[in-house]
């Protein structure tokens, strides 16, 4: 049986290069890291990654990119590269640390599309009852949901290994089974009324892009850095205090801010900011592993606002009737036939706008082990996972210090270091500005 690509990993392929860069690249992954309380038996632990892999098709296939030709071939189970690494640290006060550096250094790795399967693991362990583990997989086999699908499953099945007694995991439908549901839910003969909404909200509209230091065509080496940032208790609370008050999301009140700090970098009052949706479509493919994330563009004209609640209140407009009409990016695209102009602009950069919020109740138990996720994240780094295009400028809500963790990856034959600290402080600055007096009167370029 053929397999089809997804719309994204077809949206993937016109990035491809066919080299070392872009999303085929081996940079181009998604790594996550996890502290384990208690004593880890390696052995065990190959053994639940191996049957992770298994138990998803989506962590050894291969994407097949001949023009004419696309498609997903499956292959064979594997087993996983798992290397363990003793890190002896006296001081637990600097374990956290040295975690991040572990972490900093295992995201500017290379682990390419031709490395099946495409899940990597590294456990480095401070002491007998203390540890880390990062997993490494590559972005056209897993997002963001399917690093946390890929946790719980691991826990599951290292208990099991371990010799516990755990209740079963869900079904997790396979990737390839979403591809065929995609293809047949928008193929060109549905009717797809979704498509009759992106073409009159997108009429005209381009991504805003922003202005690059270095033009696209002056050819330096790329790699991707990232500068870190935090926001303090007090906007935090005042951004999620207003949200409630709107009935917006946190994500609606930070896009609104994001727009108003645009329209004082550019001028722009009619804002297209793109944003990452799961894609995941029906419920059964919620335990499923792969690529689903969809690029949605987010537009709203801001011109007249009075206020910043005003803004807030457009913008969470703007996001319902998106979310209530997905569509894969491909297909909007063809909707709008301007929107991606700024891709090929030589002096603008694409920023795509992201934002997460830690669960309130973090860890879980694998049998004797504890396992908690590495969210805060401090250290601002040279070389990290690639982006293929631009920016992701991306946001932590943490409930426990009720601060936020921003997160700034960008381009480097695009964008220097100051520029991008000078981005994040200026977004820091308005955001504070229109958070804590949302009823002040607002004054836009």
């Amino acid at each position: 049986m053929r397999i089809p690509l997804s719309f994204n990993q077809e949206f993937l392929c016109l990035f491809d290069q066919g080299d070392g860069e872009g999303p085929f690249g081996p940079l181009y992954n998604i790594v996550g890291g996890w502290r384990l309380a208690g004593k880890v038996d390696p052995a065990a632990l190959q053994d639940a990654l191996d049957d992770v892999v298994a138990r998803h098709e989506a962590l050894r296939t291969t994407v097949v990119r001949t023009p004419g030709d696309r498609r997903q071939e499956i292959l064979p189970p594997s087993p996983v590269s798992l290397t363990v690494r003793e890190m002896p640290e006296p001081d637990r006060a600097a374990r956290d640390r040295r975690a991040e550096e572990l972490l900093i250094e295992l995201e500017g790795g290379h682990y390419g599309v031709d490395r099946l399967p495409l899940l990597h693991a590294v456990l480095g362990r401070f002491d007998e009852d203390d540890a880390v583990l990062v997993l490494v997989a590559h972005h056209t086999a897993a997002d963001e949901v399917s690093m946390q699908l890929i946790i719980r499953d691991l826990g599951v099945l290292y208990a099991r290994r371990c010799g516990h007694e755990v209740a079963e995991l869900p079904e997790a439908v396979q990737f390839r089974d979403f591809a065929v549901w995609e293809r047949e839910r928008y193929a060109p003969t549905a009717r797809v009324g979704a498509r009759d909404h992106w073409r009159e909200r997108l009429a005209g509209a381009r991504i805003t892009g922003v202005p690059t230091d270095h033009p696209k065509s002056a050819g330096l080496e790329k790699t991707t850095a990232v500068h870190r940032f935090l926001v303090g208790r007090e906007p935090t609370s005042a951004a999620l205090a207003l949200a409630r008050e709107t009935r917006s999301s946190a994500f609606m009140v930070l896009l609104a801010a994001y727009k108003v700090f645009l329209n004082g970098l550019v001028g722009a009052t009619d804002v297209v900011v793109p944003t990452m949706a799961s894609g995941r479509g029906p419920a059964r493919f919620q335990n499923t592993v792969g690529a689903f994330f969809n690029f949605v563009p987010l537009r709203t004209d801001i011109a007249g606002a009075a206020t910043f609640r005003e803004v807030v209140e457009r913008t969470r407009a703007t996001c319902l009737k998106a979310y209530g009409n997905p569509l894969p990016f491909s297909q909007i695209a063809a909707e709008a036939p301007e929107l991606a102009a700024s891709f090929g602009a030589d002096d603008l950069g694409v920023v795509a706008f992201q934002v997460f919020q830690f669960p309130a109740l973090d860890g879980m138990e694998a049998g004797d082990v504890r396992i908690s996720e590495i969210r805060r994240r401090l250290l601002s780094q040279p070389v990290s996972t690639d982006v293929p295009d631009g920016v992701l400028f991306q946001l932590d809500i943490d409930p426990a210090s009720g601060e936020m963790l921003g997160h700034v990856g960008y381009n480097t034959n695009l964008f220097r270091e100051a520029t991008m600290r000078e981005f994040a402080a200026g977004f820091a600055g308005v955001l504070d500005r229109t958070v804590m007096t949302p009823d002040a009167p607002l004054s836009l370029s």
